[in-house]
């Protein structure tokens, strides 16, 4: 199993930054992809911004040139920077990964999902 646990959320204005962050634990022994989702009250949950092993990050349109997603692969940590925040950007933002962990002499691939952290941009 992993474990996933997001960090970093909180109020900020408009035009603000905030830096989250999601530590990756558990018998983890590849980490296909991280991504960031979020989702807005009375809105379906959608992709923000991911990193596929090997390939450059993938942003969502609506945060293209204000959102930086990295990861440190030591620390098994994801982290989104967000800057110039706006009050759209309003959401529950999700960590997910796609991991492979042992299952006895085997591989099992799974997709999980953190808990969640709140981001309110508001005046």
């Amino acid at each position: 199993q992993v474990q996933l646990v997001e960090s970093g959320g909180g109020v900020v204005q408009p035009g603000g930054s905030l830096r989250l962050s999601c530590a990756a634990s558990g018998s983890i022994l590849t980490i296909n992809s991280m991504g960031w989702y979020r989702q807005a009250p009375g809105k379906e949950r959608e992709l923000a911004a991911e990193i596929i092993s090997g390939k450059t990050p993938n942003y969502a349109d609506s945060v293209k040139g204000r959102f930086t997603i990295s990861r440190d692969n030591a620390k098994n940590t994801l982290y989104l920077q967000m800057h110039s925040l706006k009050s759209e950007d309003t959401a529950v933002y999700y960590c997910n990964a796609d991991a492979e962990t042992p299952i006895g002499h085997n591989r099992w691939r799974g997709d999980y999902w953190g808990q969640g952290t709140q981001v309110t941009v508001s005046s």
